[in-house]
């Protein structure tokens, strides 16, 4: 089967889009697919994998996106040849998919990662005052309307479509990942390190420290329970905008010698960290499908979090970790006091969280989205008519 993936950016920007693309990618190619990713950017650009075509754009500011209406001609024609395409963001290149793939009986699925109404005002300011709730609403359920498959990673991603006006029919597809790394045990890294000893119980967040993570919020948590519990201790991996401000928050609070900032680690890495950890913890509301959640849970570790599509979605209150119920300081940090004092409750979570990651195992999942793929090829075959392919052929001769 010959897939294309469209995505507006693609490597070197990391987000949980480019990896998702990436471990499906390479997992379909080792089924035997071919599996060609269609972006934009610095076409001088050199990836480690193959199949990546790039066409030229204008960057936009320094958000790592690059602006552009049409793909060039190599990327146009190889296009063509698809037997289906997937689209990871629904405005350039769901705008392109309908363009290019539409008229030609290609069919299109397209997949909601990201609550883009929330993630817009953080990161791409000069568009935020034009993608607002109003805004999706008016264009989602249109979009979707004119793809073949509409695919959601978690039931609430689904509510959130169904709230913009979505009526096209939804299939909930998880995102998946490579869990056997956090499954093994491995070296474990030394917490004296990073300042904490073996008895401390130890929190650990891994993730973009940006403002939509709301790590403003955990930090103002963690230093009530900390001062209840002198025992206890939080690491942040991860890097970002706000890593400043927060480190300013910490010291403010008083709070420096029990928390630690790690910066960027090799994702080789991670298993180790997490191993290191004894509970992963996260405020943030704007998940869509929080892999690093999902790693965390594969590594046995119990999850705190609130209560929100993705974050809900994944983590189950009482059995796999505890869901506050709505961002409010003081129940989050009940819930945080309960997550540290609990010894017992805290491991069975852990064994719990290992067991249910294994609805996301990668193998899992992409055979699930690979019959999704069949099912819209084998539907759109049986549309495909004379007519078409004479406007199919006269699109190509213009370039189009």
């Amino acid at each position: 089967m010959r897939i294309g993936m469209m995505a507006d950016l693609y490597k070197p920007h990391i987000s949980g889009i480019t990896t998702y693309i990436t471990l499906n990618k390479t997992h379909l190619e080792k089924m035997g697919h071919d599996v060609f990713v269609f972006t934009f950017g610095d076409e001088n650009y050199v990836d480690e994998e193959t199949n990546v075509i790039r066409s030229p754009g204008l960057p936009l500011l320094d958000t790592g996106y690059y602006i552009n209406l049409n793909y060039n001609t190599k990327a146009r024609h190889l296009l063509y040849t698809m037997q289906v395409v997937h689209v990871h963001h629904p405005f350039l290149s769901g705008s392109l998919a309908l363009r290019y793939c539409r008229p030609r009986g290609i069919p299109i699925l397209f997949t909601n990662h990201t609550r883009y109404d929330l993630y817009a005002h953080a990161y791409l300011p000069i568009l935020g005052e034009f993608i607002t709730e109003t805004s999706m609403a008016t264009y989602l359920p249109v979009f979707c309307r004119l793809c073949d498959l509409v695919i959601a990673p978690s039931a609430g991603m689904r509510d959130v479509l169904i709230k913009f006006g979505v009526d096209a029919p939804i299939d909930v597809v998880p995102n998946g990942l490579n869990i056997r790394p956090f499954r093994q045990v491995p070296e474990k890294m030394d917490r004296s390190q990073f300042g904490f000893n073996p008895q401390d119980v130890l929190l650990i967040y891994v993730g973009r420290l940006g403002p939509e993570k709301n790590l403003s919020f955990l930090l103002r948590s963690f230093a009530g329970a900390a001062k209840a519990y002198d025992h206890i201790g939080l690491i942040l991996v991860g890097d970002g905008p706000e890593r400043d401000n927060l480190q300013d928050q910490v010291r403010y609070m008083k709070i420096d010698n029990r928390v630690c900032f790690t910066g960027m680690i090799p994702y080789e890495q991670m298993p180790g960290y997490l191993c290191m950890a004894d509970a992963f913890v996260t405020a943030s509301v704007t998940e869509v499908h929080p892999f690093t959640v999902i790693e965390a849970m594969a590594a046995g570790l119990p999850v705190l979090g609130i209560q929100s599509p993705g974050v809900g979605d994944t983590v189950e209150d009482g059995v796999t970790g505890f869901i506050a119920e709505e961002e409010d300081l003081a129940t989050f940090t009940a819930r945080m006091v309960r997550l540290v004092t609990d010894h017992q409750q805290r491991q069975e979570m852990g064994q719990r969280a290992q067991q249910a990651a294994e609805n996301y195992a990668i193998e899992r999942t992409t055979q699930m989205m690979l019959e999704r793929y069949q099912a819209v090829i084998q539907k759109s075959s049986g549309r495909k008519n004379v007519f078409r392919a004479a406007l199919r052929r006269l699109l190509d001769m213009w370039n189009f």
